[in-house]
């Protein structure tokens, strides 16, 4: 099963350049997300898990807490190997306790898909 972080441990690892996966939908990851989040919609992760990388570890974020954890146990499971053995996160909060907390926000689609 994969961990779970508070904002605060996630806001200090994404101002170190931590590798974030948003599970939500696109109209949702449109409307406003971490910096940097790359799109993967949970109901694609069983299908094609993303590539993630080597090594580092993964934070899962999705509106308030509850698909990425969901999220994360799955990809412990199916994209553990994948990204050599790095500890995966799910974000407790969500993106809606980053938004409250005033931390910066970005909407479109960029960067992108995984």
């Amino acid at each position: 099963m994969a961990r779970e972080v508070d904002l605060e441990a996630f806001a200090a690892a994404w101002t170190d350049g931590a590798f974030v996966l948003d599970v939500r939908q696109p109209g949702e990851y449109r409307d406003g997300h971490v910096p940097g989040a790359l799109l993967a919609p949970l109901p694609s992760l069983g299908v094609t898990p993303p590539k993630l990388p080597a090594g580092r570890p993964v934070y899962v974020i999705c509106a308030s807490g509850n698909r990425s954890k969901a999220a994360a146990d799955l990809l412990a499971v199916v994209g553990g190997g994948a990204n050599g053995g790095a500890e995966i996160y799910s974000v407790a909060g969500g993106t809606r306790g980053w938004i409250r907390a005033g931390r910066p926000v970005a909407t479109g689609t960029e960067p992108g898909s995984v």
